[in-house]
């Protein structure tokens, strides 16, 4: 018998890293073992009193049936509680908050939610592969808007506005930037805010990465004035409290809309794990010492990836923040492909190459802080023994 795939999965191919995954994990078995600095997961644990939370509420014999979709409400206080602490948002508990099995299953809520056949949707280039593929899953249409290093890697307002904007949507952003590393801006937030509200466009900030290596407080989109007519907020605990696996994260903003993507994934999913929700609570009660420490780690590690990309000649800036070191490639290679390529099968170190998350990302490479110091001087002692050389140096621009 012949099983026909649905239409919607002919313009969406399998995740880039789940492919490369498979090669990598073929070396490591053929006694090749790679050094993977591609891929956004950390390494090391929550803090203590989380993963105790986590291991009381478990042994309890009560935890463990079907929970309510919504989160338990001592779990959507503690987000509230979580915005008005660092973020400067004061959220109403019981409607303006949305906990999540992660921020990503967010962004197909959002979509499936919101967009139809014939709706359109901007999507950053270089950006999150996961909008494009929501985007496209819902059966709307994704448009391209540019991303560049002449423009900071912020999206040009005023020629987006020259164009036919009629059956736009939604529009995808997500500072600091992910691969790019670009810091968010108040003004910049300002100007965003505006230009949804002229175009009625939905607004979504995806914005997990605000409190890794950024020097400034953590910003909301949502504390722009005017911000809550026209924005949903996407948050997450994988990076800010190493929980990744756990899969805790949140949708914040107006109550209407957050009712209607509850209607969506009350069809699609069930309640979040009660040891799990007690544990987040416990997370997102930390202070500001659990944040310093955590950054501490990353600072010393991004100073070896600023390392590892000048040995190999490529050019950045060091004010980027979050998770990655955003790089472009030297020349004499066609693309980031090209050296990610070289430097897994010469050095047995893989980086990603900027071209999966879009065309503007094709000159450039992104590599991970998700691994330790020693497992960093190690992959630079690699690509040392490999004798890349290095063509230019780094840029402070």
């Amino acid at each position: 018998m012949q099983v026909s795939v649905a239409s919607r999965l002919h313009h969406t191919q399998e995740y880039y890293f789940s492919q490369k995954l498979r090669e990598i994990d073929g070396l490591n078995k053929a006694g090749a073992p790679v050094i993977n600095l591609g891929i956004g997961s950390p390494d090391m644990p929550p803090h203590p009193r989380v993963i105790a939370a986590l291991t009381t509420a478990a042994q309890l014999p009560n935890t463990h049936a079907y929970q309510n979709y919504k989160g338990v409400p001592v779990l959507r206080q503690a987000m509230a509680n979580w915005y008005q602490r660092f973020y400067g948002v004061v959220l109403n508990p019981e409607a303006e908050v949305l906990p999540l099995l992660g921020s990503k299953e967010g962004i197909i809520h959002i979509s499936m939610t919101f967009l139809e056949a014939g709706d359109e949707v901007l999507i950053p280039n270089p950006g999150y592969p996961a909008y494009r593929a929501a985007a496209q899953l819902s059966g709307a249409i994704p448009v391209d808007y540019d991303l560049t290093a002449a423009n900071h890697w912020l999206p040009d307002l005023e020629a987006l506005a020259q164009q036919d904007l009629s059956r736009v949507k939604l529009m995808w952003v997500n500072y600091p930037h992910m691969p790019t590393g670009t810091p968010p801006d108040a003004a910049f937030f300002a100007r965003l805010v505006a230009f949804a509200t002229a175009h009625d466009i939905l607004l979504v900030h995806d914005n997990p990465y605000s409190f890794i290596l950024n020097q400034d407080p953590p910003q909301s989109l949502l504390a722009v004035p005017g911000a809550r007519e026209v924005v949903l907020e996407l948050n997450s605990l994988s990076k800010s409290h190493n929980m990744a696996g756990w899969r805790v994260g949140m949708l914040l903003g107006r109550a209407d809309l957050l009712q209607e993507v509850l209607r969506f994934k009350s069809n699609l999913d069930s309640g979040m794990f009660l040891p799990v929700q007690l544990a987040a609570i416990e997370a997102l009660q930390l202070d500001e010492s659990w944040y310093a420490e955590l950054n501490a780690h990353y600072a010393a590690r991004r100073e070896l990836v600023f390392e590892l990309l000048e040995t190999i000649g490529c050019s950045f800036t060091r004010q980027q923040v979050g998770l990655f070191v955003w790089a472009a490639i030297p020349a004499g290679y066609a693309d980031g492909f090209a050296l990610s390529d070289e430097l897994l099968h010469t050095a047995r170190v893989f980086l990603t190459p900027g071209g999966i998350f879009g065309t503007n990302g094709s000159g450039f490479i992104r590599v991970s802080l998700c691994q330790t110091t020693e497992v960093l001087q190690a992959a630079l002692g690699r690509i040392r023994a490999a004798r890349v050389q290095p063509s230019f140096t780094t840029s402070d621009s």
